[in-house]
């Protein structure tokens, strides 16, 4: 992993999600031995996480409440006053009692507002509460403070050819124009922030389980190697690329 992650501050939301957490583990991996260790803040939602290691300090935090982030937030400025990465790994596709819609007659209210708040409306708000700790983050255009959200092709409207999962597509398609706004707005009073929308691809995870069926081989990711491509790939962005949608392996996918 490149130099430029020596002894940064991240917060990862969603950290005991399969890529939060293997962010996580590759994060401290990666600070073995270095003089300089990392900094890791990282949310939970119900669970309190069983990984206990110095340098990850755990913080609960329910990204359908904005007082839920905001407290969460409150908490890591007593600890530090900037933050140099903020990645969020949260996201909804199914639930217990609802799937992704296969036709329009399956559409639930209920269920889409519920998309629409953790896949979009949670990633604004994360932003509004962090921008202060990015801003004092020391950056420059090629070594930039990271402000990036977990997305899905099957946000891409140019790109869907399949249709169906309504919820989940709008409710992407939503991030990804709420994280372009974000770029545009940050460029003009954020110097040197990247904001970027990242396709992790099909990730052997919880969220991804019962649509596995019909990954082709070689296609399904485990969460170790999707969130070493993705930590790559963030640690070689620039303040020039914000704004950008790009995959685990750094191709830009169409809007």
């Amino acid at each position: 992993m490149t130099n430029k992650m020596t002894g940064k501050t991240y917060l990862i939301i969603g950290g005991t999600g399969g890529i939060g957490r293997a962010m996580i583990e590759k994060i401290i991996e990666d600070s073995v031995g270095s003089t300089v260790r990392p900094q890791v803040f990282a949310t939970y939602y119900k669970n309190v996480p069983d990984l206990e290691v110095d340098n990850v300090h755990w913080l609960s935090m329910n990204i359908c409440d904005e007082q839920s982030i905001e407290q969460a937030i409150d908490v890591i400025k007593q600890q530090t006053d900037h933050l140099d990465w903020v990645i969020n790994c949260a996201g909804l596709l199914h639930t217990g009692e609802s799937s992704p819609e296969k036709a329009l007659r399956q559409m639930d209210t209920e269920f889409f507002l519920q998309n629409m708040q953790v896949n979009a409306l949670a990633s604004l708000l994360i932003a509004k509460h962090t921008k202060t700790l990015l801003a004092k983050a020391p950056r420059s255009v090629d070594n930039p403070a990271i402000f990036a959200t977990i997305s899905a092709r099957v946000g891409s409207i140019s790109d869907n050819q399949l249709g169906g999962w309504y919820s989940y597509r709008m409710s992407k398609a939503a991030l990804n124009m709420g994280m372009k706004n974000l770029s545009i707005e940050w460029a003009r009073s954020l110097k040197d922030v990247c904001v970027v929308v990242m396709q992790p691809g099909t990730v052997n995870t919880q969220l991804s389980a019962p649509f596995q069926r019909n990954v082709a081989d070689g296609q399904l990711f485990s969460p170790a190697y999707s969130a070493e491509c993705l930590l790559e790939v963030l640690s070689h962005m620039s303040a020039a690329q914000s704004g950008s949608f790009v995959d685990w392996a750094g191709k830009s996918i169409p809007w």
